[in-house]
């Protein structure tokens, strides 16, 4: 659970390595699911970092 965020933000930037491999860079689904993902994991990072460090 500690790594939650990090896990987020690396699956964000997979997906948008692999968007750019398979040429999908037109589409905004995935370019905004993958800063989503990406947003949440670093809120996710700072929160629960902040709770396991207490």
């Amino acid at each position: 659970m500690k790594y939650l965020g990090l896990l987020l933000i690396i699956l964000g930037a997979i997906i948008l390595i692999l968007s750019y491999t398979f040429g999908w860079v037109d589409n905004n689904m995935v370019n905004g699911g993958a800063l989503v993902l990406m947003i949440i994991g670093l809120i996710a990072h700072i929160i629960l970092n902040k709770k396991y460090q207490d």
